[in-house]
């Protein structure tokens, strides 16, 4: 399936979730928002939103500085 991450073309395999998609590239949801066809997707839902041929995910890490 070819998604959109970040405005980059991904062909990612067996990915079904959001939650799917953060396991893979071993996020830490304490410190990211992620955003799917312009919506943006709380922690609660990332198990039930679905990814889909050609949606558009945003990922922002936040980063702690001083």
């Amino acid at each position: 399936m070819k998604i959109f991450i970040n405005g980059e073309a991904k062909n990612l395999q067996n990915l079904k979730t959001i939650a799917d998609l953060i396991s893979f590239y071993e996020l830490d949801i304490k410190k990211v928002a992620i955003e799917k066809d312009l919506q943006v997707i709380t922690p609660d839902k990332y198990s039930s939103t679905n990814l889909n041929e050609n949606c558009q995910i945003e990922i922002v890490h936040f980063i702690g500085g001083g």
